[in-house]
């Protein structure tokens, strides 16, 4: 399933202007529900996904409307995004971070961090049956969760080629609700209502 997002928002540049002039949100996302500026998105639950030009949202849902895969795709580049528990007081990307590289190495793959504009992040190569492919991988540790990112094509090895999909993960917003769970837990993902009741006519039918 995929939703487009094709043209520029005169909202989303009021949503920029709001944060300016709301001195507790933060420069960029992703944002904290509790913090975030008012712009168009998305939702799908405990992420809400940002209106960008021309980057396309392809979900993977069952039938019941519960999403298993999230992954934005602008041109030949995507970045498949997870939202995980975390702690109150600690971050996790760290220790995420290094069980990521040595599951990589386990598989033969190359794996080493460099620094990022997230901060610390992890590029591979790992291999596959169309050949090498080149991986991405970068955290942000909010309040109580953590956003994982993995960027695939040339924003793989060229950040500078993520264009709209950086501009995607910097408008990010997650609700992580108020119920306890699990450390490293995913948090749930659903369809928008309306998707999800078309989903279940359309499966009705055939």
């Amino acid at each position: 399933m995929i939703f487009s997002r094709k043209r520029a928002d005169e909202a989303r540049d009021n949503g920029i202007l709001d944060a300016e002039e709301t001195p507790s949100a933060p420069d960029r996302g992703p944002y904290d529900v509790s913090e975030a500026p008012d712009a168009p998105r998305l939702d799908l639950g405990s992420l809400q996904i940002p209106a960008v030009p021309d980057v396309e949202v392809r979900v993977q849902a069952d039938p019941q409307g519960v999403i298993q895969q999230v992954v934005l795709v602008h041109g030949q580049n995507a970045l498949q995004l997870g939202v995980f528990a975390a702690p109150r007081s600690d971050g996790i990307w760290d220790e995420v971070r290094e069980e990521i590289r040595q599951s990589l190495v386990d598989d033969g793959a190359t794996a080493q961090e460099a620094q990022g504009e997230y901060g610390p992040e992890l590029r591979a190569r790992v291999r596959t049956p169309d050949g090498p492919t080149d991986l991405r991988f970068v955290g942000i540790d909010g309040p109580r969760w953590m956003v994982r990112g993995v960027f695939q094509g040339a924003a793989a090895t060229d950040p500078a080629a993520a264009g709209p999909l950086t501009a995607c993960l910097d408008g990010l917003v997650v609700d992580r609700g108020q119920e306890a769970k699990p450390v490293r837990e995913p948090l749930p993902l659903r369809l928008p209502r309306e998707v999800a009741e078309q989903q279940a006519a359309d499966s009705q039918e055939v």
